[in-house]
């Protein structure tokens, strides 16, 4: 393998019922920075059947290139033909970095294509920097330079790994959403086009879809909220949570949960915040009975206002914390439930 023929920073835009989901805008924010530090540009791959006129959408969140990948096979995502596609575009435009998103759809689609152009995966990524190989010179070793470090939550959590690909290309990652910042919208943006189409021949590796039906959930997706009231195992049984809710109802906010509350079955994981769950971005988080585990801490410290109540005054969550209270949560938390309620009905 020729290491000097991939160049570029490559995104696979994912998009659903012709709709970019929003791991795309993400993945080009922090291409976009990966980009400036190999000097090179950002290209973003779309996949799918009708999709051409989405292309306009991520050059105004960082694309300088699209390549669409059309064709009626690929309207519903399906592993055979999707892995085909993206496949076929990276041996065909050699890219030094493919990012996919750690969706669903990309956790399916991304070890595939990796181990068909032969390159390594680091899967559920939370960092991604452009740095030196190994880490640390050591002697009698050759250091490389301009290596895409990839940095993930191992062995539930518990540590923290950086990781390689320094023989191989494309360097391959697939990133959690949530954690990389889109950019400011490029208003009128328009990036250069490019038309690929591999040809696909369906054969009995093709899955055929009878039927798509969409799950209707109650729950808010947590990453979407601008309030967040967090419970730990320190909110004590699932009952009490009930004092949690109600301070959300009154600030216009989401219940969330630490991993702990996931694991002892109080919460389902699509309210846990951390590492292993989702990263978040409020504009206030309340952790309310959370010691703060860097796992968790790694999942909401760049909230913009971060409240904790503990009754640990030594709890590592009041480190991260611009606001912190000691003290018992069942007697502080409905106090603040009520003073909020007089504030906002007197402001009526």
């Amino acid at each position: 393998m020729n290491l000097e023929e991939y160049k570029g920073v490559y995104v696979f835009a994912q998009q659903v019922d012709n709709e970019i989901s929003s791991i795309a805008f993400e993945l080009l924010g922090k291409a976009k920075d990966l980009a400036k530090d190999l000097s090179t540009d950002v290209t973003a791959v779309l996949i799918g059947s009708g999709i051409k006129g989405l292309a306009d959408q991520l050059a105004e969140y960082g694309a300088d290139k699209v390549i669409v990948v059309d064709d009626p096979e690929l309207k519903d995502y399906r592993t055979e033909p999707y892995a085909h596609a993206l496949a076929s575009v990276i041996n065909q435009y050699k890219p030094e970095i493919m990012l996919v998103g750690a969706t669903a759809i990309g956790r399916d689609l991304g070890p595939r294509v990796s181990a068909r152009v032969a390159t390594g995966l680091t899967a559920d990524c939370t960092v991604l920097e452009i740095g030196d190989f190994p880490l640390q010179a050591v002697p009698g070793q050759e250091q490389l330079h301009n290596q895409l470090l990839m940095t993930r939550p191992a062995f539930g959590g518990n540590t923290i790994a950086t990781i390689a690909c320094p023989y191989n290309r494309p360097q391959m990652a697939t990133v959690r959403a949530g954690v990389m910042q889109k950019i400011d919208p490029i208003k009128g943006a328009k990036a250069v086009v490019e038309e690929y189409n591999p040809g696909f021949t369906p054969d009995n590796k093709y899955v055929e879809i009878l039927e798509v039906v969409k799950a209707v959930t109650e729950t808010v997706d947590i990453m979407d909220a601008k309030i967040l009231v967090s419970g730990g195992r320190g909110v004590g049984s699932p009952e009490n949570f009930k004092i949690l809710e109600e301070l959300a109802e009154v600030l216009g906010g989401t219940v969330s949960c630490s991993r702990a509350v996931v694991d002892s079955g109080w919460k389902p994981k699509d309210l846990q915040v951390g590492q292993t769950g989702k990263t978040v971005r409020p504009n206030v988080y309340f952790a309310i009975g959370i010691s703060g585990a860097i796992q968790h801490v790694a999942g909401m410290e760049e909230s913009d206002i971060i409240v904790a109540i503990n009754k640990d005054a030594d709890a590592p969550i009041f480190d991260v914390a611009d606001y912190g209270v000691v003290g018992d949560l069942n007697k502080i938390v409905p106090k603040l439930t009520a003073a909020l309620k007089t504030e906002i009905a007197a402001a009526k």
